[in-house]
């Protein structure tokens, strides 16, 4: 049996005072057998404080995590697969390292599958991954990631039966959801944000199909008319939602479906952080330049937002995303505790794994994190600089664990 005892804790929806947490190993897991008070006087200040690990709801793990710049678009053009994977197992391992004991990529393939294969057997230690494959249509935000002459493309689906098929070609490979474009996007070269992506059919045919096969349909959506098409055909989540109207948030919210915000990246874009084109840039502010005034009054009528970073090592490092959830608490006027909610319980249920994650409690799975001061009451303190340990499946993989 584990034992943090006379630490401050924040059990995922409600601070529960000074208190004692177990945990046991279960093979290559871990889980949490018991959070009782403690015996310490409910006066007596706590030196440490314990929250569950955070859950990035939308990363990409491959991406350049060397120390040599490379440019965004063409690394992966240019780096074997093998290459990739080992980046890509690196990036996970800076996740988790900073707290962030679940991601879930949502452009995923065989290299991320496989990446989760091997972390869940424990053949190498990282956090929790969930993968999505994409489906995308030819000129679609997926695909304009990829010059026009380069002829080693992503699978791409055109036509309702075609998109079936990917959606089936993805859950054979393990996928444990799908993504959709329904607008344009930033980084992606040669289209706008406006830009439809897929007619109502090829929604239909996807959305369709994922549900059928037990699979969850996250959507790219920036514009209203973009945020309109996964509403209208049943998606299980929108990611960025940058231009949401006031309509649209009452949707979401009457719908209980979950927005990843993905605040950082596209301020970083705007911003020309990062080697970003003009054309980026360009599309970036046009987004951003709005986007604060309509998210703040989406989140005042109660649409569920989660953390998702959009984190691909470039834009994004992976360790930012304690500095995504302050931005988010800023932006939305959050009290710290519903803030510290969307990168634990709300994400948790987001991605379909409420009763595991997200939570510290009996039964769930041990996930946490150990710092100095209580985020709970202070925003603030949620800082990778606070960190004492981070604690995934179980085991210690950053820090050390205070003795008393």
């Amino acid at each position: 049996m584990n034992r943090i005892t006379d630490i401050a804790l924040w059990d995922g929806e409600a601070a529960l005072g000074i208190s004692t947490l177990e945990w046991a190993l279960d093979g290559t897991d871990g889980v949490i057998t018991d959070v009782r008070s403690s015996d310490a006087a409910s006066s007596t200040a706590a030196e440490f404080a314990v929250i569950p690990g955070l859950i990035d709801t939308h990363v990409h793990l491959v991406g350049n995590a060397g120390p040599r710049p490379a440019d965004f678009l063409t690394w992966p053009l240019t780096t074997r697969p093998e290459e990739q994977t080992l980046h890509g197992l690196a990036n996970a391992v800076a996740a988790m390292r900073a707290g962030v004991t679940t991601v879930r990529d949502l452009s995923a393939d065989d290299i991320q599958f496989s990446l989760r294969r091997a972390i869940d057997d424990a053949v190498v230690a990282g956090p929790r991954v969930l993968a999505h494959g994409m489906v995308s249509m030819t000129a679609g935000h997926g695909d304009l990631f990829i010059p026009p002459a380069f002829p080693l493309r992503k699978p791409l689906a055109d036509g309702p039966d075609e998109c079936r098929k990917l959606v089936r070609h993805w859950a054979r490979a393990g996928a444990d959801g799908v993504k959709i474009a329904t607008s344009g996007g930033v980084l992606s070269v040669g289209d706008k944000s406006a830009w439809r992506n897929y007619t109502g059919a090829e929604i239909d045919a996807i959305v369709d199909e994922a549900h059928a096969l037990g699979m969850r349909v996250a959507a790219h959506a920036h514009t209203e008319a973009g945020i309109d098409a996964a509403l209208d055909h049943g998606v299980d989540s929108i990611e960025h939602g940058t231009l949401l109207t006031a309509e649209q948030a009452a949707r979401i919210a009457a719908a209980g479906i979950t927005v990843a915000p993905t605040l950082l990246i596209n301020d970083r874009i705007a911003a020309g952080e990062n080697g970003v084109s003009a054309e980026q840039s360009a599309k970036a502010v046009e987004l951003v330049e709005r986007r604060d005034t309509l998210m703040r009054a989406a989140a005042d009528a109660g649409v569920d937002f989660v953390l998702g970073t959009d984190a691909n090592g470039h834009h994004v490092r992976f360790g930012d995303q304690m500095a995504e959830v302050r931005l988010m608490a800023s932006i939305f006027g959050w009290a710290p505790e519903r803030a510290l909610e969307a990168g634990t319980s709300r994400a948790a249920r987001a991605i379909g794994r409420e009763s595991q994650l997200g939570r510290l409690a009996p039964g769930h799975l041990a996930d946490f994190v150990v710092l100095r001061g209580e985020p709970w009451n202070d925003i603030a303190a949620l800082d990778t600089a606070n960190i004492v340990a981070v604690v995934s499946r179980g085991r210690v993989v950053a820090g050390a664990l205070p003795v008393g």
